[in-house]
């Protein structure tokens, strides 16, 4: 908590040209929102209540998205993912009615998996914190400066969409079509 108290200050105090101010504090609520209800989702005993926490995680993710500089990847996640798909989740978990008897029997059986899952996932994050910044390979990414007409990343990917990859999108489109009529 003092770490974040301190960068938080650093960045208030000496913003550099062009950077936002709190930026590592607005990365780290939305990190912690996700991780706190991601967390939420595998905790919850009611199901409604795991998929309203999968929306939070899901709307937490687009804000990040956002503060990497991708609106469109933040707007197909709002729109697709928390507007979409979240919402037949939860018409499936509303209208299926489960034995909560035969519930409890399933998931009794599989401690095995989830403690190898566990431990998989501890291995990795175990390795992460061993390699530090060296496990990430980032590049640079000019960020655009307030006030300049540069194009943006949705008008680049539609432009990509819609001249190099038209055969494949209709395609998808098409098969998107039948799978809605069927």
């Amino acid at each position: 908590m003092m770490l974040l108290a301190t960068s938080l200050l650093q960045q208030t105090a000496a913003p550099a040209a062009g950077q936002p101010v709190a930026t590592t504090f607005f990365f780290y609520l939305l990190a912690g929102i996700a991780l706190v209800t991601g967390v939420a989702v595998i905790v919850q005993k009611n199901p409604v209540h795991s998929a309203i926490s999968l929306v939070f995680t899901l709307l937490s993710l687009a804000g990040l998205y956002l503060m990497l500089y991708a609106p469109f990847v933040a707007g197909v996640q709002i729109i697709l993912y928390v507007g979409g798909i979240m919402v037949l989740f939860l018409f499936v978990i509303m209208l299926v009615n489960l034995d909560e008897a035969a519930k409890q029997r399933q998931f009794n059986r599989q401690w095995l998996v989830a403690l190898i899952a566990t431990a998989l996932v501890g291995a990795q994050i175990g390795w992460f914190v061993w390699k530090g910044k060296d496990a990430f390979r980032i590049a640079d990414v000019a960020i655009p400066e307030s006030g300049a007409s540069a194009i943006g990343n949705t008008e680049k990917i539609a432009e990509v969409l819609f001249t190099d990859y038209l055969l494949p999108f209709e395609i998808a489109s098409i098969l998107l079509l039948v799978a809605v009529v069927g």
